[in-house]
């Protein structure tokens, strides 16, 4: 029995894919590339495979994880290109490998927001908002997993952040809190809807650069 870890693109028309619907997608490529994934046990067996941080629907991203369990021995090598053969558009494995690393120890993402404004980018817009996000409270509105609002401070949630203003849009490098608690990078549009509503984009697309531990590495 093998613990693998893929490291997958998510993006284009497959960003609209849901979680579980994206479970099912891959979990379908596996006996192409020969594998036989492991069940648990019990009176209903269920594959032995997650999706480390699932990403919102409407959301692309570089550096997607997922992790799942083989009935074989292997290390991974070879089987990103055999799951490549046959996945949808916008679905791309870059790599599978052994998964040694606990989830725990993934600290950060790091995301690009591109927000877009149909009648060009307020003047002084990306001066203003790097003076909001270096606030030291942010509060906004925030489902929680029972489904209610609650008021949440995001600013403590912000590791880094910064504004690159182009023809009709604004650029935001981000990274943020992963876990406990972590931070939805699409927030910070709400932040700047409630303090800088002047600001405030027509849309927001969101990508995901790359997952850091706690040093700023990449994890993996």
């Amino acid at each position: 029995m093998s613990k693998l870890r893929l490291l997958f693109v998510k993006e284009a028309q497959a960003s609209y894919i849901s979680h579980l619907d994206l479970l099912r997608t891959i979990q379908r490529a596996f006996p192409r590339a020969g594998l036989n994934i492991s069940h648990s046990q019990g009176y209903h067996p269920h594959p032995i495979i997650s999706i480390v941080l699932p990403l919102p629907v409407g959301q692309s991203s570089d550096c997607e994880l997922l992790d799942f369990e083989v009935t074989q021995e292997t290390d991974g090598r070879g089987i990103a290109d055999k799951l490549n053969v046959g996945m949808p558009c916008g679905l791309r494995v870059l790599d599978c490998y052994e998964a040694k690393r606990p989830v725990k120890e993934l600290a950060f993402l790091q995301a690009e927001l591109e927000m877009e404004y149909d009648s060009g980018v307020p003047e002084g817009a990306a001066e203003k908002l790097r003076e909001l996000f270096a606030r030291d409270a942010l509060i906004i509105q925030k489902r929680t997993k029972r489904k209610e609002l609650a008021d949440v401070d995001i600013a403590p949630m912000i590791k880094e952040i910064s504004f690159t203003e182009k023809e009709g849009v604004i650029c935001a490098d981000v990274t943020v809190q992963a876990q406990n608690p972590g931070l939805n990078p699409a927030l910070l549009e709400k932040a700047i809807i409630k303090y800088l509503p002047e600001c405030a984009p027509n849309f927001v697309r969101v990508r995901r650069k790359r997952m850091l531990d706690a040093n700023g590495e990449d994890f993996r």
